[in-house]
């Protein structure tokens, strides 16, 4: 490793998480990219239970300093919750093994926190790995005022506003660097396989009273979808109850209900409009179907979910953190709501 952030001779005190299911083609150029940083890093492998030969490329070929193979497919949260109490570095950064990182990335990411001593996260500059102009995947993640969470940028040209180092309400799981203490003492990623584990871990650091940043110099490449499909009943499913679980979770208690309500209204609705098939929506999110075996979901975990919420350290309270973040894209260092 060399330039000026480099550190030969000093143990490494940020950890590099790469989660990997199935993605034996991209998860080389991923893991280089990890090795090519000028801020030295550890680096652990946690194989989602791949078939595909990923664990010979594991062994051949990239060499980690630390590979933990889970037996099954846990998802990115899953495999996060068991891998972050593995961790002994100051800092936690995760990396998705479709993302390539500038050389960069992790000095970017540092120098934020490090300068910072109320930020519990930063959150890269994603941009889409994709042909033509430069566009942005994720400047940092919005609370959206309908309780979902949303891709800052998702779309846009990259550049202004995106040039600019703002706080944001979340941090992407795509690529971001964490304090481990602060992710830890909140209860680090909830084990809901995928989708939302990272804003649901953004409105718990919010409740504990830290920030988030977003570090436009801290430059990733992603490709976007490559393990999951938008358009697929099972993000549909993960999606829908993750966000209804995330809510529930965090969000205060009138709010709650109120969206869970309008989730079970809208399908009682569009289970009316299948009886008039001209009217009604093929798209998966829309199948009553499906938002039944979600409203299942969510029963199961629930209880576990608002025991959670009962004993969650906070020094914030949830209306205040709705209230200050709800509908805002970002805000300028020392801007109060």
């Amino acid at each position: 490793m060399s330039g000026p952030d480099a550190r030969p001779d000093a143990r490494p005190d940020v950890t590099v998480v790469v989660v990997t299911w199935r993605q034996r083609e991209l998860l080389p150029r991923c893991l280089a990219s990890v090795r090519a940083q000028t801020r030295p890093a550890r680096l652990l492998v946690v194989d989602n239970g791949s078939d595909d030969g990923t664990a010979q490329v594991l062994e051949e070929q990239t060499h980690p300093d630390e590979v933990l193979r889970l037996p099954t497919n846990a998802g990115y949260a899953g495999a996060m919750a068991v891998a972050l109490p593995r961790v002994t570095t100051r800092w936690v950064a995760v990396l998705n093994d479709d993302a390539v990182a500038d050389p960069g990335w992790l000095a970017a990411s540092l120098r934020v926190l490090e300068a910072r001593d109320d930020l519990a996260a930063v959150t890269a500059r994603m941009l889409l790995d994709a042909p033509g102009g430069a566009v942005v995947n994720n400047a940092g993640v919005v609370l959206l005022r309908d309780g979902y969470g949303a891709d800052r940028g998702l779309g846009e040209p990259d550049g202004a506003p995106y040039d600019r180092p703002v706080e944001v309400f979340g941090f992407s799981g795509g690529a971001a660097v964490l304090r481990t203490l602060a992710a830890g003492a909140v209860g680090g990623f909830r084990d809901w396989f995928m989708y939302y584990e990272d804003t649901d871990l953004s409105w718990r650091l919010r409740l504990a009273g830290w920030r988030i940043g977003y570090a436009p110099d801290a430059v990733v490449r992603h490709r976007h979808a490559a393990s999951s499909d938008p358009a697929s009943r099972m993000f549909a499913v993960h999606t829908e109850r993750n966000r209804l679980l995330m809510v529930a979770a965090e969000a205060p208690a009138g709010f709650a209900a109120r969206v869970l309500v309008r989730f079970v209204v809208t399908t009682a609705s569009l289970a009316v409009r299948r009886l008039r098939p001209a009217t009604a929506s093929t798209a998966a999110v829309h199948d009553p179907r499906l938002r039944l075996a979600v409203l299942a979901g969510l029963a199961r975990r629930l209880p576990a979910v608002l025991a959670d919420r009962r004993d969650a350290p906070r020094t914030r309270s949830r209306r205040a953190v709705l209230r200050e973040w709800r509908g805002v894209p970002a805000r300028e260092w020392g801007q109060e709501s």
